[in-house]
């Protein structure tokens, strides 16, 4: 069962836990606006799935924004989120409420739940949507969707179409059955394929008028409770069984100790099942009658859900990095979020296009999640800040491959780029030397230009922090190797355009004589290519370069 329903108690008490560290740092307009602009969008989620069957965001980015939310309100004492599922009640009354789940923030949450009880269970958390089936002498008379968990809509049409639901029981009996219609799926493994949308797919079969053969046909149910039927679990699994209701045994196991349910969490998580499941439920064998239930979180089952796929993130600063060619990739800065026990700090927006299509700035609250399970990727945005900062991005008309051969205002990050290619292993393989020790370099004032560390000594080095004898040493034997690298090598480390399998001579200028023609004339080089090569060598700052080169000595300058 899945329920866009959180625990007052949960997240209140996450709140005050976190609200010194977490609470924006927001004038009280501003506060208001961001948090009824949130509130807005929540809303709109929340009419579009629960009145019309359609899912706009994600479960778990739901998830996620909702204990954003109340976060927001309770660190600007705005008082208790307003009830999620207050638009999603129908005309029929449930003769017996709908709980929901408190959810775990974590393993040990879980462990602290378990510690004091007993006789305890867990199963598979179905992703899917919530129902109410009643029987009257062993035949199906009335289907009811959760709703606001009090009162829903009536489904029976529909319930009666769907093979998964029996028409009929094998024995006469007046029953009501609580429980959950998935999307069927075949070998589904939870870790590598996620939840496929499979919720929203059947809360809007069941949101239409009919429903076609082939549609009712994949849809599949899983019991999740009998309300007054036997006390204890594995009799009510027993009973349901012989009354011709699917079968959760095999989705229903004993847990004595934390390391039990941890294990079945595990296992289906990274196991194939017939639906998806976003988490286990850990429930009590026994539970208090069915007159005694209230359409809130109840004591006796909890769920813990399964590590986010997509966590949602807060921008907090976009950076335009400039690589060598002058590609400009905006870095979103984000408030550091957890994926796969892995902390996201930074993700990349790709390309400078794509920002500009997405528009992100900082407030805005974008979608993450890990592509190949461990490089952070920008799904989306989920929701804009109501505050849009005006950002100075770069032009891309600005930077190219023969731009920034200095630091000049603009070009530091181009610069970098430069030079950590000109000492990386395509380049001149310098040794204990990266991105870091040219960053420390130009800090300091030392770099002006892209050879200028040619001419650094040991006195000069030992004058900056952080540069100690030893690495100074080690520094300059790296600079000084570099001087014997030959002259294909200089060339790669200078930037020079793919060549191909092009014959390159011994000389630069032999190499600069050469026109758009000749290059073109060479094996592998096109037309855009020829020029590009011809451009290079008779490029001013590149003339400039090759110019301290050949007084430094460097082979073939």
């Amino acid at each position: 069962m899945l329920l866009r329903l959180f625990s007052v108690f949960f997240l209140t008490l996450v709140c005050s836990i976190s609200k010194a560290a977490d609470c924006p740092d927001w004038l009280p307009d501003r506060a208001l606006d961001e948090i009824t602009t949130l509130q807005k969008q929540i809303d709109t989620w929340d009419d579009s799935y629960h009145r019309h069957g359609r899912s706009l965001v994600a479960d778990e980015l739901y998830d996620q924004a909702l204990a954003r939310l109340t976060e927001w309100r309770s660190c600007f004492d705005l008082g208790l989120t307003p009830e999620p599922l207050r638009t999603a009640g129908g005309k029929i009354a449930h003769p017996i409420v709908h709980t929901g789940l408190e959810k775990m923030r974590d393993g040990r949450a879980a462990e602290t739940w378990m510690r004091d009880r007993k006789d305890l269970w867990v199963q598979p958390k179905v992703d899917g949507v919530a129902v109410t089936l009643i029987y009257r002498k062993g035949v199906l008379h009335q289907a009811i969707s959760r709703g606001d968990g009090i009162n829903g809509q009536d489904w029976t049409a529909s319930a009666r179409l769907i093979p998964a639901i029996p028409r009929q029981l094998s024995r006469p009996l007046d029953l009501l059955v609580q429980g959950e219609l998935y999307w069927r799926l075949v070998d589904h493994v939870q870790v590598k394929a996620g939840s496929l949308n499979a919720r929203a797919t059947v809360a809007g079969l069941m949101a239409r008028k009919e429903l076609s053969p082939e549609q009712a046909t994949g849809i599949g149910l899983f019991i999740w409770d009998w309300p007054q039927g036997p006390a204890g679990l594995p009799a009510r699994i027993a009973a349901l069984d012989e009354l011709g209701l699917p079968s959760i045994a095999p989705y229903s196991q004993p847990v004595q100790t934390f390391a039990d349910a941890e294990h079945w969490r595990n296992y289906w998580y990274c196991s194939p099942l017939p639906f998806a499941s976003d988490g286990v439920v850990l429930r009590q064998s026994q539970r208090p009658s069915a007159e005694r239930w209230q359409a809130k979180t109840p004591y006796w089952a909890v769920a813990w859900k399964y590590p986010f796929a997509q966590a949602l993130a807060e921008v907090r600063k976009v950076d335009f990095k400039v690589g060598r060619t002058g590609r400009i990739t905006p870095v979103l800065d984000l408030k550091p979020v957890t994926l796969d026990d892995r902390q996201i700090k930074r993700v990349s927006v790709s390309s400078l296009r794509r920002w500009e299509e997405l528009d992100i700035r900082p407030g805005d609250q974008v979608s993450i999640s890990l592509a190949g399970l461990t490089i952070p990727r920008l799904d989306g945005v989920v929701l804009r800040a109501a505050e849009r900062p005006a950002l100075n991005a770069p032009l891309a008309a600005d930077f190219h491959h023969l731009s920034c051969w200095q630091p000049t205002p603009g070009c530091e990050s181009q610069f970098l780029a430069r030079l950590t290619w000109l000492s990386g292993k395509q380049g001149l393989a310098m040794p204990h030397v990266g991105p870091g020790t040219w960053e420390k370099l130009f800090e300091t004032g030392h770099l002006n230009g892209l050879l200028d560390w040619l001419t650094l000594d040991a006195q000069e080095l030992a004058n900056i922090n952080g540069f100690g004898e030893r690495s100074s040493t080690r520094l300059l034997n790296s600079f000084n190797s570099a001087r014997q690298r030959p002259f294909a090598r200089w060339l790669k480390a200078l930037g020079l355009p793919p060549t191909g399998q092009a014959n390159l001579a011994d000389s630069w200028q032999e190499l600069a004589q050469r026109n758009t023609e000749q290059w073109q004339a060479e094996a592998g080089i096109g037309p855009g290519r020829a020029a590009q090569l011809s451009a290079f060598f008779r490029d001013p700052q590149v003339l400039a370069l090759s110019d301290t080169l050949r007084a430094a000595g460097i082979d073939g300058f």
